[in-house]
């Protein structure tokens, strides 16, 4: 049972780390993108749902609402910071950025939760945004110079946002991951598509056969099957198993960004990844270890 469900874990991580690749394919404007994520995302898990004959609890939907809508509205402007992140600077920059969410959380828990900032946990911090400096290119060639720096602050605001949902998420209260993974995902894809109606003329956007092929498979398969495939693995594992094994997705993205798309780090971007990443692993490992 625990083998394989960390095989399922470890499957679910390695999607996750292709989406990038995929999203760099889609012709369409990054919001678009979100907002179809969200519907197929969303229709997928009902189905599910449908067929393990399982229902949403409405009751515990009421009871977290508001919080489901908000945390949803992270999650969707989240997605349109990353995708466009991807297109303004590598896919292996983008992740790296964006895996500054937990040093976010970090940061946010010694203020809304009052946690202790151990040294371990400052020592982490300064690790992780030492990385940061370098994989951005900062200390070489100054932020304005930095043909990056545009990917860069997106990918950071996306990491931002993805902080907010995870703290969001501390609030709710006697809930199932599916059922919030659920309402949230259609909660962003129902308050962007306003924002896309107005920002976007869709009647004139087309999408070719090979396009649709690679939205679909960012809804289905990046977003259903990976989240079910997830959250079902997470019942079963630890959760320092599941924090060790979310390292995954960036090593994925890493390599398939230099491998496919010929966009490798340079000695300096890899000594800041392995900053970011070692400083994030162990402080969650030192969490786990506490708990």
């Amino acid at each position: 049972m625990e083998r394989t469900s960390k095989q399922k874990l470890a499957f679910s991580l390695f999607m996750f780390g292709t989406i990038g690749i995929f999203v760099r394919h889609i012709p369409l404007p990054s919001s678009v993108i979100a907002v179809a994520r969200g519907v197929i995302g969303t229709l997928f898990l009902l189905l599910y749902l449908r067929r393990k004959r399982q229902s949403l609890s409405v009751a515990d939907i009421r009871r977290n609402g508001r919080l489901l809508l908000l945390s949803g509205v992270c999650i969707g402007v989240n997605w349109i910071l990353l995708f466009e992140a991807y297109r303004h600077t590598t896919v292996a920059i983008a992740t790296l950025c964006y895996y500054m969410a937990p040093v976010f959380v970090i940061l946010a828990s010694a203020f809304l939760f009052r946690e202790k900032l151990t040294p371990l946990k400052g020592l982490c911090l300064a690790g992780a945004l030492l990385g940061m400096l370098l994989v951005s290119g900062v200390l070489q060639n100054g932020f304005a110079a930095s043909s990056d720096a545009t990917g860069i602050l997106l990918g950071l605001g996306a990491a931002a946002l993805y902080a907010s949902v995870i703290l969001l998420n501390k609030y709710l209260k006697d809930i199932s991951a599916m059922d919030a993974t659920i309402v949230q995902l259609g909660a962003s894809a129902v308050v962007l598509f306003p924002y896309i109606l107005i920002t976007e003329n869709l009647s004139a956007m087309a999408l070719s056969p090979a396009a649709a092929v690679l939205l679909a498979t960012v809804g289905i398969l990046h977003t259903g099957i990976t989240y079910v495939l997830y959250f079902g693995s997470m019942q079963v594992l630890k959760a320092q198993t599941v924090a060790l094994y979310s390292y995954i997705d960036p090593l994925v993205a890493i390599l398939l960004s230099a491998l496919l798309l010929k966009e490798p780090l340079g000695a300096v971007g890899i000594v800041g990844a392995v900053l970011i990443l070692g400083s994030t692993l162990l402080s969650e490992a030192s969490e786990g270890r506490r708990s």
